[in-house]
């Protein structure tokens, strides 16, 4: 009889500060924990799927803001950004209907990046008021992305 082998979840999280060079830690860190959980053959899209979602925090808030990573099923990852800014990006919200930027925008694009490469996308307030929001993307492995 085969037992099937059963990785426990697991979730990250990097609370960072509003510096600019904040991204680029939240995607360096990403990759370490992808390779650290064998998980290394996502780490090119969930590193993108991260980079759009931490500048868009950074561009959009002036407060801390941070990057949680957790195990989501079947093998894949959820990358989410919490940030103070209770405003959704255009298309992220829940009766939101994007064209998406003008083709002469010089940014803007990172939420239609986000949807085009992830598997599953979304988005939540977090509590009552100015609490903020989170901003997720799933990508699992085979899928093509």
């Amino acid at each position: 009889m085969r037992t099937a082998t059963v990785s426990p979840p697991w979730t990250y999280t990097l609370q960072l500060p509003h510096d600019p060079r904040a991204p680029g830690i939240g995607r360096a860190t990403l990759r370490a924990v992808l390779e650290t959980y064998g998980l290394g053959d996502l780490a090119s899209t969930a590193e993108l799927l991260a980079g759009e979602l931490l500048n868009n925090a950074h561009c959009h808030t002036d407060g801390p803001y941070a990057l949680r990573l957790r195990s989501s099923s079947p093998e894949g990852i959820r990358v989410a950004v919490w940030d103070s800014n209770p405003q959704f990006p255009p298309g992220f919200g829940k009766a939101d209907v994007d064209s998406g930027p003008p083709e002469t925008a010089e940014n803007g694009r990172g939420p239609h990046i986000v949807r085009a490469c992830a598997d599953s996308w979304g988005s939540y307030p977090m509590g009552a008021g100015d609490a903020g929001k989170l901003l997720w993307a799933e990508v699992r492995p085979g899928s093509g992305r």
